[in-house]
């Protein structure tokens, strides 16, 4: 298994809160993938995105990016053929009024065994409703408290993905999570804007921030190191759940 990443450097014209930041980028994103018919399908389907991506860089004190200052965000994919066609996609929108992609470096990262995760943005877990007009609510420690329904929906989410794209089973005999820790003491949020008759609206994703140990083997490490690639929980192409590792490559 691989990992294709993008690191894409960028000119704000615009000023950018941190909190408006993941909403700036997962519309330029999704914008760019929609000026290409076989992407834009795709997207307007409900199948898993198999990318993810982490918030500008470096961050400000004063948590906001300033208008005509150069920062970058990083994008990574399981999927090399899109890998390589967003890259150029990403460089051809320049019409956006918040931002615009200067430089795209390219790397390819093998699989390798990964000893801890680091959660760089709010990992996002829904709890399920009790009824459809029920409020969605999203796993805290608060409103759920239960660690092993946490981890099991982390791996449930994290095999779909991975047997979609692959086309194969895992056999799986334990949970890849040896310890999890959380390490926000109040929950955390994604946020991004809808419109709806001309009316725009924020809606905020809670999630929480997690250091992860893996388990070492096989399969165990393929869970882990794919979440590298396609976010940790649910909503990865609103900016939830991009890992960061330490491990030997």
């Amino acid at each position: 298994m691989k990992i294709f990443e993008l690191k894409c450097i960028t000119y704000l014209k615009q000023d950018v809160s941190f909190e408006d930041s993941f909403d700036s980028i997962s519309k330029f994103i999704n914008y760019s993938i929609c000026q290409k018919d076989e992407y834009k399908q795709k997207h307007n389907q409900n199948v898993f995105n198999n990318y993810c991506f982490g918030s500008f860089f470096p961050i400000e004190k004063d948590k906001l990016y300033k208008k005509g200052n150069t920062y970058y965000f990083t994008f990574r994919t399981i999927d090399e053929k899109f890998a390589k066609e967003l890259s150029n996609l990403l460089r051809a929108n320049i019409n956006n009024p918040y931002l615009q992609i200067v430089q795209v470096e390219k790397r390819d990262i093998k699989q390798f065994f990964i000893s801890e995760i680091y959660s760089a943005t709010p990992v996002v877990v829904s709890l399920k409703k009790e009824n459809e007009k029920s409020h969605q609510l999203f796993w805290t420690l608060e409103k759920s408290g239960d660690i092993i329904e946490l981890q099991n929906q982390l791996q449930e989410n994290l095999i779909k993905k991975y047997e979609e794209f692959f086309g194969e089973k895992l056999k799986v005999s334990q949970n890849f999570i040896q310890l999890l820790e959380i390490k926000n003491h109040k929950p955390q949020s994604v946020c991004f804007t809808t419109t709806k008759n001309e009316m725009q609206k924020k809606i905020r994703l809670i999630g929480n921030k997690f250091r992860i140990i893996p388990n070492e083997d096989e399969i165990s490490q393929k869970l882990a190191f794919l979440s590298l690639g396609v976010g940790l929980g649910e909503k990865s192409s609103y900016g939830g759940g991009f890992m960061i590792w330490k491990g030997m490559r």
